[in-house]
Parts: C-alpha cells; structure tokens; sequence
C-alpha cells in the first residue's frame, strides 16, 4: 500500500497534521532526524524514517513508495546570526524533498510555506495572494528562505511536480510538543513581553491549518499556493484579548517602532545577552495582514472564531506552567518612563 510521507511531523503543526492524516485513513511515513523524539505521537501508527531533508540520501530512502508527500518541515528564526542555518534546511531541504518527489512520481506534494513568502499588507489593508514581494530587504532569513523555497516550488511545477503551496498566517493553539511556537503566549503570561510596537498580523488555528493542508491535497489546483489565514489582529488588539482572556496584564507601553529597532540594533552590538534582535523588532513593526478568500472560495477552508483559538491557546499554555505567571513590576513602570520619552522624542523630531 502506498505511504504518505511527512516531513517535519514531529512539530507543532506537523503533528497536528499527522493526526488529521491518520483520521482521514492515510499510512503514514515519518521522516524524523535521530534526534528527534515522537513520543508525543504514541497514539499514532505510523513508520518512521530516519534522517533530515538536507540529507539527500535520507530523503530519497523516505519517499520510496510513497503516494503523497507534506513538506512541513522548516526553520522558524528570524534572527540573522542563524540565517545560514534557515537557508540550509527552508531552501536548500526544500529544493531535495521537491527534486526527489518528482523523481519518485509522487500524486501530489503539499508544501508548507508562510504568508511571509507573499509579503505584507499595511494599515487597514490586507494582502492576498497576488501579492508582489517587495520585503527581501528588510533581512528576514526565515521569509526570504521561504520566499525563495516558493521559487523551487513553482520552477520544478512547471517540470512536472504535482506541487500544492499552502501559505499559513501567524499559527497558535493547543499541544505545541517543543513550545517554540506558543512563545508569543507563553511569554505573556508570563510578564516578559514588556513592550511592544506598532504592528499586526494574522492569527489562525492550527488545527485549521492542518485541516486546511488536507483540502489542499484534495481540491488545490497544481501550481497554486492558497492563503490560511484566521483574523487580522493589531497588536494592540491581540495584547487587549489576551489579558482579557488569561487575567494577565497586557505590556506596559507601546515604543515608536522606528526608535526601538535602532535601540536593538545598537544594543545588539553591545557585550551583552538580549532576549530579542533587530531583525524580531522589524518583524514586529510590519502589518502582516492577509484575506483567506482564495481558499475558502477553492478549497472550502473554513477557520473556527478567532475567540476559540485564542482561548484554547491560553488554556494550554497556562496548564503547562502550572500558573507559573507574572506581570514584570518595577520593570513595567521603568518601560513605561522609556515610552513616553522615546514617543515625546519622536513627535519633536517630526517637527
């Protein structure tokens, strides 16, 4: 019987994948680095691979009899001190999984890309998937890897590859097994999200996302990519929900997104250990805003209440630590003093 072969099944959505997978009845193949542990994936029969999608070798072993191939795996940084890194498995891992699938003669390949490979909307607009990428150089080593992955992706289609692209927004939600990705929750529950800028982005479920990477393999058109994307949320918006929601307090105070990135890239040149980059700063001050009328036209995606995942996000988190949460004190009011001078700053500066 013929497989389907996961990559990156053991993260955060990749798991949640492979449940809805195992649901729909599908075999599955896991290629999973030595490493790795699927311990959380007990519940699920499936065969493992051993190996990495940089490994060419490993691959090609992988998609031996293999139907129908989700390419999830990637690496999430921003920060450029690991853009080689990014590089290696986003774009380089990629261009292997696409060449072997089309060597093997798979059906039908999904691959997991990002909103950020379109690009960015803006205040009170809404990219979609007609988007020209005009971003390449604020720096981003995780959108630009994706970015160019999307590339390969279209290059090798028009050679043959039956390649889907599915393009997830900002994903959360429960049972994140390496909790990298509830980091944005995690860290505000538990008061180290002190500051913030002016911004946005697009929050979805990631039990959504997988369903929505199952409608891809069964309705998406060859070639085409598809926005899944939840609610838009200003980051005023989405701190405002998540006190509301946990009982914590939202960050103190709000920095001119133009001063704060300066203020880290100085600071980053410094002898000391930060918590953050420029290159998150830059991240945080952009509209990641995005319309998912594309996939719910073609593949019937259709995200739960943003309500929903915002809640069962919090309540998962808060059960990992144990209410282990707090709201930052002295360092709160300190922050606060910085905005209101850096703001005043700002507004003397533009005259």
């Amino acid at each position: 019987m013929a497989k389907t072969l996961i990559t990156g099944g053991t993260g955060f959505l990749g798991s949640h994948l492979a449940r809805a997978l195992a649901a729909r009845g599908d075999e599955l193949r896991l290629l999973i680095r030595r490493a790795s542990s699927a311990d959380h994936l007990s519940e699920l029969e499936f065969e493992r691979a051993t190996g990495d999608v940089t490994d060419r070798r490993a691959v090609r072993r992988a998609m031996d009899g293999v139907e129908r191939v989700f390419h999830v795996a990637g690496r999430t940084s921003l920060r450029a001190r690991d853009s080689a890194g990014v590089f290696d498995v986003n774009l380089r891992g990629a261009r292997i999984v696409f060449e072997e699938a089309l060597t093997a003669g798979v059906e039908r390949l999904v691959h997991t890309s990002t909103v950020g490979a379109i690009g960015v909307g803006g205040p009170r607009k809404a990219a979609d998937e007609t988007q020209t990428f005009e971003i390449g150089h604020l720096g981003i080593a995780y959108v630009n890897s994706k970015h160019e992955a999307e590339l390969e992706a279209f290059r090798l289609a028009a050679a043959g590859l039956p390649v889907v692209i599915v393009n997830p927004s900002f994903v959360l939600g429960p049972a994140d097994p390496t909790g990298t990705s509830m980091g944005l929750v995690r860290r505000f529950v538990t008061g180290r999200i002190l500051a913030y800028v002016e911004g946005a982005l697009n929050v979805v479920d990631v039990r959504d996302v997988a369903a929505g990477h199952l409608l891809a393999d069964e309705k998406g058109r060859v070639g085409e990519r598809y926005i899944l994307a939840g609610r838009n949320f200003t980051l005023d918006r989405l701190f405002a929900d998540l006190a509301r929601i946990s009982g914590c307090r939202a960050p103190a105070v709000k920095l001119p997104g133009r001063l704060a990135a300066a203020a880290a890239s100085a600071a980053s040149a410094a002898p000391v250990s930060l918590p953050f980059a420029p290159e998150e700063i830059v991240s945080a001050t952009q509209w990641w805003t995005y319309r998912n009328t594309k996939a719910k036209r073609e593949l019937g995606f259709a995200p739960r209440p943003h309500e929903e995942t915002l809640e069962d996000a919090v309540r998962w988190q808060l059960e990992q630590l144990n209410g282990a949460v707090a709201n930052g004190g002295a360092a709160r009011a300190a922050l606060a003093t910085v905005g209101r001078v850096l703001r005043a700053g700002e507004r003397l500066a533009g005259g």
